[in-house]
């Protein structure tokens, strides 16, 4: 095959790839802007976002993200509960790569990440494209 058939090849299939599709959930309006922008600026589309666990168990249920981004501490809700009932509730075919996120570390959260749903853990200050797709390859 030559090199320039094998480049249209990888073209065309690189054309098909869908883009990871995230929703966000987190109680600090600002923080949904920034990392909206961010992850949107390094090729995730963000499909939705909320600041309430009522809202994202009715949102992500219907968007079917492939990714779903959940603040640890929702004001007076918690990201663990949240987690858990996300996970429960969506269809095997529905299923999102649940990542948690706050602005302390992972070590803070260590025993109650390990019973989690979740795929992981980005601390706010890494949060990043490249880091919500390794975890979400991860799965």
């Amino acid at each position: 095959m030559s090199v320039s058939a094998l480049l249209s090849q990888t073209t065309g299939m690189t054309q098909r790839v869908r883009p990871l599709r995230c929703f966000i959930i987190d109680d600090n309006p600002d923080f949904i802007v920034a990392a909206t922008n961010l992850l949107e600026s390094g090729g995730i589309t963000v499909v939705g976002v909320t600041t309430s666990g009522a809202e994202a168990l009715r949102y992500v249920e219907r968007l079917c993200p492939d990714v779903t981004l959940i603040d640890v501490d929702l004001g007076g809700e918690s990201g663990f509960d949240l987690a858990r009932r996300l996970h429960q509730r969506a269809s095997a075919a529905a299923q999102s790569a649940l990542i948690l996120t706050s602005a302390h570390t992972e070590e803070d959260f260590a025993d109650m990440l390990a019973a989690s749903p979740a795929v992981g853990f980005v601390p706010k200050m890494a949060l990043s494209a490249v880091a919500i797709r390794e975890l979400q390859a991860e799965r």
